[in-house]
C-alpha cells in the first residue's frame, strides 16, 4: 500500500451526498519510492525501446510489436499485478495504476499493452480455475504468450450480449465447437490465447443461451482464420484483425468461469479497463503538454518565443488544469477502490473476487473516469496541435501523431455516450438497491427551493469560496436527477438527452471535488504559499464547471418539466451555480508561468 489505509472512504456514489475530508483521500504526491521506481522502469522504457521508433511501429513491421512486448515481460512490465505465485509482482491497484499511466504515453504500444495485460489477462485471472491460472497466467505474465479478447462481432458492439458465435457440445462432450465472427480484436494478428464470448447452444432444444459464455482459446486449437489488419485513422501499429471461428475445438475444461456467466465477465472486465483507460489517456495527456511546452518554448514569432504570448500561455494553462484535474479523480477513485479491495479480502474474500467487487463497487466512477480521462486527451491534443500551428499538422510532428491515436479513446471501453448513460444508470440502481440514499437528499433539496435562500457567512478558509460551489453542485445534479426520476419514472431510461444532461453535470462535480480536496491536502502537506498554481488550477476549473452545469441543469429541466415546477428548478440551477467575480487571465498567467520556466507539465 502506498500508505495507511483510512477508515472514512466514500461508498460508490456517495460522493453527491457525503462530502469528504482531503485527508481521506489519497493523491499523486503520496506514491512512495517502490512505486516512483516502477513508473521510472516504465518511462525508461518508452525512452529507449518505443519513442524511437514511433514510425516503425506504425508501418506494422513484421514481429516488432510482439518483440517489443517480449522486452516488456522481462522488464516485468507484464506482471505488476499478477500475484507472484503466478509470475508476477504481486502490486496492488494503484500501482497497477501508475504504470498504466506512463505507459500511456506509448502511442500504438501503450494500446497493445494495455490490451495484454488488462483484457487479455485479467479475465482468466479473475474467473479462471486454478489449473487455468496456473497453465495461461505465468505465461502472459512472462510474455511468452499474447493475450487478446474477441467480444465485438459486426452486429454486436455496445449491445455485447446479442452475440451470435455459437458454441456446441461434441458428440462425445470432450469439447465445445466454435463458429463466428469478432471484429476490432486488438492484437488479434499475434496473439497465442484469445478470451472468446459465445452462446452455447442448448442441444436438446436447439436454442442459443440468453447470456455469453466465455472461452480460452489457444491459437493452436485449429480452425481460427484472421482477416488483413484493419486501416485505421489512429493507433496505426496496433494490431486490429477480424478473427473467425470455424468448427474450433475448445476442450471442455477451458470454459471460464460458469455457463452464461461470459456477459457478466464481460461487464466486469470493462469496469476495470474503463478507469485504466482514464489513467492511460492522462499519461498520453502529459507528453502532449510536455511537447506543447518545449515547442512553444522553442518557436520564436516576431522577436520572441510564441509562450510569452497570452494566447499561448492560456492554451498551456488550459491543457496543464485538465491533466491536474483528470488525475486528480482518478487517483481518487483508484485508492477508493484500493480500500474497498482490502477490507473485502480483510472479510474472508480472496484477492480475485475482491478486486472485481472492490472494482464494481465504484463502476459509475469509472464510468465517469472514462469519459473525463479520453475527452481530457483529446482537448489537449487538439490545443497540441494549434500551438504547434502549421507544424502540428504535419506528420513530422509528434502531436500530429498524438491527435490521431487519441480519438479512439472515445470509442474504447464503450463509447462516451453509453458511459454517460450508464453513470446515472448506475447510480439511480445502486439507489433502487438501497446502496445509495438519493432519493432522501433530493427531497431535501426540493424543500429548500420552496425556502429563502440561506445567506451563509463567507468562508474564509483556503478555497472556501469553491467549497461552497462544489456543495452547491451536488444540489443542483440532486435537483436535476431527482425531478428526472420523479417525473419520469421507468421512463427515463428512453430519455436519452435528459440522462446525458444529468450525467455532464455529475462528472464535473466529482472532477471539481476531486480536485478542491487534492489541493487541499497538498497545501496542508506542502504549505499553501507552495502550490499557488495548483490553487488557480482548482479555481479555475471550479468556476468554469460552474458554468457548464447551469447550462446542463437548464437544459435538463427544460427536458422534462414545466409550469411552476420548471420556474423553481431552472431558479434554482441558477442559485446553485452561482460563482464570484474571478480574474481567469492572472491565474492562466500563473498556471503557464511555472510550465514555462521548468519547460514541461510539472504538476
Amino acid at each position: 500500500m502506498a500508505t495507511e489505509t483510512k477508515n472514512k472512504a466514500l461508498q460508490g456514489g456517495e460522493f453527491l451526498i457525503r462530502e469528504s475530508d482531503p485527508k481521506d483521500i489519497f493523491i499523486p504526491e503520496e506514491f512512495n519510492e517502490e512505486q516512483h521506481m516502477i513508473a521510472q522502469t516504465a518511462t525508461d522504457f518508452l525512452l529507449k525501446e518505443v519513442w524511437p521508433i514511433l514510425d516503425r511501429i506504425d508501418s506494422m513491421e513484421e514481429g516488432l510489436m510482439p518483440s517489443l512486448l517480449d522486452k516488456a515481460g522481462e522488464l516485468g512490465l507484464l506482471g505488476v499485478s499478477v500475484p507472484e505465485d503466478l509470475g508476477g509482482f504481486g502490486k496492488d491497484f494503484l500501482t497497477t495504476m501508475l504504470l498504466t499511466e506512463v505507459t500511456g504515453a506509448g502511442h500504438s504500444f501503450s494500446v497493445a499493452i494495455a490490451a495484454h495485460t488488462g483484457i487479455g489477462t485479467l479475465p482468466i485471472l479473475y474467473y479462471g480455475n486454478e489449473e487455468q491460472k496456473k497453465k495461461y497466467i505465468p505465461k502472459l505474465a512472462s510474455g511468452e504468450w499474447k493475450a487478446s479478447y474477441c467480444l465485438t462481432e459486426p452486429n454486436a458492439g455496445s449491445d455485447a450480449n446479442s452475440g451470435k458465435t455459437k458454441a456446441e457440445l461434441s458428440p462425445d462432450g470432450k469439447h465445445y465447437i466454435i463458429n463466428g465472427q469478432k471484429m476490432w480484436i486488438t492484437n488479434g494478428g499475434f496473439a497465442d490465447i484469445f478470451t472468446v464470448f459465445a452462446k452455447i447452444i442448448d442441444p436438446k432444444t436447439g436454442e442459443a443461451d440468453e447470456n455469453l459464455s466465455a472461452f480460452i482459446i489457444e491459437k493452436d486449437f485449429g480452425g481460427i482464420t484472421l482477416n488483413p489488419e484493419e486501416k485505421k485513422m489512429g493507433i496505426k501499429g496496433s494490431s486490429t484483425r477480424q478473427v473467425f471461428f470455424n468448427d474450433c475445438k475448445v476442450p471442455v475444461e477451458n470454459l471460464l468461469s460458469e455457463r452464461g456467466n461470459g456477459f457478466k465477465i464481460a461487464v466486469n472486465i470493462l469496469n476495470i479497463g474503463r478507469i485504466k483507460l482514464a489513467g492511460a489517456a492522462l499519461g498520453g495527456a502529459k507528453a502532449v503538454v510536455d511537447q506543447s511546452v518545449k515547442y512553444a518554448n522553442e518557436r520564436h514569432q516576431f522577436g520572441r518565443p510564441i509562450s510569452s504570448f497570452g494566447a499561448i500561455r492560456q492554451k498551456l494553462a488550459d491543457q496543464a488544469t485538465y491533466c491536474y484535474v483528470v488525475e486528480s479523480a482518478t487517483y481518487r477513485c483508484s485508492y477508493d477502490m484500493e480500500q474497498a479491495i482490502v477490507a473485502l479480502e480483510a472479510g474472508g474474500a480472496d484477492h480475485a473476487k475482491a478486486l472485481l467487487k472492490g472494482v464494481e463497487q465504484y463502476a459509475a466512477e469509472a464510468a465517469i473516469l472514462k469519459v473525463a480521462g479520453s475527452e481530457c486527451l483529446d482537448y489537449v491534443c487538439d490545443e497540441g496541435v494549434q500551438i504547434y500551428g502549421g507544424m502540428g499538422y504535419s506528420a513530422e510532428s509528434p502531436v500530429e501523431r498524438a491527435y490521431r491515436d487519441s480519438r479512439i479513446n472515445r470509442i474504447f471501453e464503450g463509447t462516451n455516450e453509453i458511459n454517460r448513460m450508464l453513470t446515472v444508470d448506475m447510480l439511480l440502481k445502486r439507489a433502487m438497491k438501497g446502496q445509495l440514499d438519493l432519493m432522501g437528499p433530493a427531497q431535501k433539496v426540493a424543500s429548500e427551493l420552496m425556502g429563502i435562500p440561506d445567506m451563509p457567512e463567507p468562508d474564509e478558509t483556503l478555497l472556501g469560496d469553491e467549497k461552497r460551489m462544489v456543495a452547491n453542485f451536488k444540489k443542483a445534479v440532486l435537483m436535476v436527477a431527482g425531478g428526472a426520476a420523479q417525473k419520469l419514472g421507468l421512463e427515463l431510461a428512453k430519455h436519452q438527452e435528459t440522462l446525458m444532461h444529468i450525467a455532464d453535470m455529475v462528472i464535473d462535480t466529482y472532477l471539481a471535488e476531486s480536485t478542491l480536496l487534492r489541493t487541499l491536502k497538498l497545501a496542508d502537506m506542502k504549505g499553501a504559499d507552495t502550490v499557488q498554481e495548483q490553487i488557480a488550477m482548482t479555481q479555475l476549473y471550479i468556476h468554469d464547471a460552474a458554468d457548464r452545469i447551469h447550462k446542463f441543469a437548464k437544459e435538463a429541466v427544460n427536458n422534462f418539466a414545466d409550469g411552476d415546477e420548471q420556474r423553481a428548478m431552472l431558479m434554482g440551477a441558477k442559485r446553485f451555480t452561482k460563482a464570484t467575480n474571478l480574474n481567469t487571465a492572472e491565474l492562466r498567467k500563473s498556471i503557464s508561468k511555472k510550465m514555462i520556466t521548468e519547460g514541461k507539465y510539472c504538476y
